[in-house]
C-alpha cells in the first residue's frame, strides 16, 4: 500500500511516527504547495494531511486513494462531499488535546486576568527600580474565584474547560447555540452568556453557522468587559473587531492561538496589536504538548490500521 504524508512538518520533529503494522511505503514530505499536490498522491493509497487543502479536483488526480488519515481533529481542508461521492474514507483525530487545550486556555486567562504579560514587560523596562518600593500597580489583578465563566462549545474541550473553572471557584455558563433559547436548563442563551461573563473561551468548531459568531454587536452587548479567548478555530471571530473592542474598553483583554489565515499576514489586524498589554497571540499551539502531539501520531496511525484491516474508526466521511 502507498502512503504519503503531505504535511509532516505540522507535527514535531521529536514526534515518533511509528510504521503502520502491514506492507506499505511511506513517502513522507515536509510541506506540501498546492500546485505539488497532485502530483505527489496520484499514486497513492492512503494519504496523511494535517493543512493541505484536499479539493475535488486533487482527489480527481489520485484515482487509486481510497483513504485520508486527517492529522488533526478538524477537516474544513477535506472536500468530504467529493470524498463521499468517490467513496474515500476519511478519519480524524479524536479526545487527544484534552489536557493540552484546556491548559492552553487557562494559561492565557491567568496571564490576562493577573497582567503576567504586562508586569514582566514593566519589570524588563526598569519600572520596578524607578518605583522606588517592593512592588508597583500600574496593571489591574484580578481572581478568577468567584467570577463567571462563560463557556461556548461543549464537546470534550469545552466540557474541560469547564471543570476546570469550577474547580477554580468560577461560575460557569455553558452556552447554547447562537439564536437558540430552547435547549434546556443546562445550557444558558449565547446572549446573555455575552451579557454576564467575566471571561468567555471559545471551543467550538467553525462551521457556516458560527464563523464570525462573535463581531463588532456581539462585543456592544458584552456589558462586563470580559476576557475573550479563543484556542479553537480561527473565523469563529471577526477578528478585524477585536482592536476596536479593545480600545473601546468592550473587552478587558484577548488572546487568540487561533487565526482565519496562518500565519497571519503582516498586515492582519492582528500584527498592531501585539505590543497591547491586553492582547496575547500564540501560534497555533495550544494543542501541542509534547504528550498530545505523540498521541495524535500514535492515533493516526491506529487510524491506519484500523482501515487496513476494514473496520475503520473515528470516521467522519
Amino acid at each position: 500500500m502507498n502512503i504519503v504524508f503531505l504535511d509532516r512538518d505540522t507535527l514535531s520533529p521529536q514526534t515518533r511516527l511509528r510504521e503502520p503494522g502491514f506492507t506499505h511505503t511511506l513517502v513522507c514530505h515536509g510541506r506540501t504547495a498546492p500546485a505539488d499536490v497532485a502530483e505527489r498522491i496520484a499514486d497513492a493509497q492512503v494519504v496523511i494531511v494535517n493543512k493541505v487543502r484536499l479539493d475535488a479536483q486533487a482527489l480527481d488526480a489520485a484515482p487509486n486513494l481510497r483513504f485520508i488519515a486527517v492529522a488533526a481533529t478538524g477537516t474544513d481542508n477535506i472536500d468530504l462531499a467529493a470524498c463521499r461521492a468517490r467513496g474515500i474514507v476519511v478519519s480524524n483525530i479524536r479526545n487527544y488535546a484534552v489536557n493540552t487545550v484546556p491548559e492552553h486556555t487557562f494559561a492565557l486567562i491567568f496571564a490576562l486576568r493577573r497582567s503576567i504579560c504586562a508586569y514582566r514587560d514593566a519589570v524588563r523596562a526598569g519600572r520596578w527600580q524607578a518605583a522606588g518600593q517592593f512592588c508597583f500597580f500600574d496593571h489591574p489583578i484580578r481572581d478568577l474565584a468567584g467570577s463567571t465563566l462563560g463557556v461556548i462549545g461543549d464537546g470534550v474541550l469545552g466540557q474541560a474547560v469547564a471543570s476546570i473553572g469550577r474547580a477554580l471557584g468560577m461560575r460557569v455558563l455553558m452556552s447554547a447555540f447562537k439564536g437558540r433559547s430552547d435547549m434546556g436548563t443546562l445550557y444558558t442563551p449565547f446572549e446573555q452568556v455575552l451579557a454576564v461573563s467575566d471571561v468567555i473561551t471559545l471551543h467550538c468548531p467553525l462551521l457556516p453557522s458560527t464563523r464570525h459568531m462573535i463581531g463588532a454587536a456581539e462585543f456592544a452587548a458584552m456589558r462586563r468587559a470580559p476576557l475573550l479567548v479563543n484556542t479553537a478555530r480561527g473565523g469563529l471571530v471577526d477578528e478585524a473587531a477585536v482592536g476596536p473592542a479593545l480600545a473601546a474598553g468592550q473587552l478587558s483583554g484577548a488572546a487568540f492561538d487561533v487565526v482565519a489565515g496562518e500565519p497571519p499576514a503582516l498586515d492582519h489586524p492582528f500584527m498592531a496589536l501585539l505590543d497591547r498589554p491586553d492582547f496575547i497571540l500564540t501560534p497555533h499551539v495550544a494543542w501541542a504538548s509534547d504528550e498530545a502531539v505523540q498521541a495524535l501520531a500514535d492515533q493516526l496511525i491506529d487510524n491506519i490500521d484500523a482501515f487496513q484491516r476494514g473496520a475503520p474508526v473515528h470516521v467522519v466521511a
